[in-house]
């Protein structure tokens, strides 16, 4: 039944398939999947994939994502939905390796897949890419956004995270109307 499925992965927070099989007491994939189902499931995008979740278990963090036992799990669901999602949210656009630090996982044939499936754009910027939205505006910003945080006198001090820098510019370009952000991207 599924509810035995259901004390299962409260018990557990997280399994394999073939855990799941073993819970359930059968050989069969589909039926494992078909009582997922029914209980609303969610799978890792780490570790390709192989772990499952009950949707009501994780807590994701302020940029959807959530973890447990070193096996990440995103509100979008797998990694190229996330990738596409943060990119698009980003008001500075992703290099890759930055997005590597924040879902600790290999992302660079994701990428390259949303690239060529023209769900993100990428664009070079101080010598890498730049991954950004599709949308012609909100592409636009990002790339000024990030040019801006290159030319910025320090930005990569010891004194002041990148991410920090990044919050501060953000945070400042909100503030300012729209003559004002074109003035400040023209410098």
């Amino acid at each position: 039944h599924a509810d035995h499925l259901r004390e299962f992965l409260r018990g557990k927070t997280i399994a394999t398939l073939p855990e799941l099989k073993q819970a359930l007491g059968t050989t069969v994939d589909t039926t494992v999947f078909r009582k997922l189902k029914e209980l609303s499931y969610r799978s890792s995008y780490s570790h390709r994939g192989r772990y499952y979740t009950l949707a009501e278990i994780p807590q994701f963090d302020p940029q959807g994502l959530w973890s447990f036992q070193a096996v990440w799990f995103s509100r979008w669901g797998n990694l190229v939905a996330t990738l596409e999602a943060l990119v698009h949210g980003a008001p500075q656009g992703y290099f890759a390796h930055e997005l590597q630090q924040v879902l600790h996982v290999e992302v660079k044939d994701a990428l390259l897949q949303l690239v060529e499936q023209r769900r993100i754009a990428r664009q070079q910027v101080t010598g890498r890419f730049l991954y950004c939205s599709q949308d012609a505006a909100s592409h636009r910003r990002q790339v000024l956004a990030r040019q801006a945080l290159s030319e910025i006198p320090g930005s990569v001090s010891a004194e002041v995270s990148p991410e920090e820098l990044k919050a501060s510019l953000v945070l400042f370009s909100s503030l300012l109307d729209e003559r004002q952000r074109r003035l400040y991207a023209g410098l």
